[in-house]
């Protein structure tokens, strides 16, 4: 009796396994999907113009930001991980003294935004 309730027990656990499984795998084709019409949409709003729908655009680019921050985290990246390649991104792009940097200083903006010099060791 004690042997079939075990048995019974480790089926129960394959089968909550196997709903992780797709659940994880809906969510990630979800939020896949999420950020594909983001992009889309911005892309339809830029093309009214910039000025059209200011508080559209930053609603929809920080939609993008959010949604990719939940796509690294169910793909298996923490986000410290993802903040800190960002801040690789940052500083080798100012290394490499990117035309974006040359031109209008974005990026050094965006790394004392990032306060990235505060977290290094």
């Amino acid at each position: 009796m004690l042997f079939r309730e075990y048995i019974k027990g480790v089926g129960n656990m394959k089968e909550e396994k196997d709903i992780n499984v797709i659940k994880d795998l809906k969510i990630v084709e979800w939020l896949k999907c999420e950020l594909l019409s983001a992009v889309a949409h911005l892309f339809q709003v830029l093309t009214k113009g910039i000025n059209s729908g200011r508080e559209e655009l930053l609603d929809i680019l920080s939609n993008i930001i959010l949604v990719s921050y939940l796509l690294g985290k169910r793909l298996g990246f923490n986000y410290e991980a993802m903040d800190l390649k960002i801040e690789d991104h940052i500083k080798l792009s100012l290394a490499e003294d990117h035309t974006i940097e040359r031109w209008y200083g974005d990026l050094g903006e965006l790394k004392e935004h990032l306060n990235i010099n505060n977290r290094q060791e």
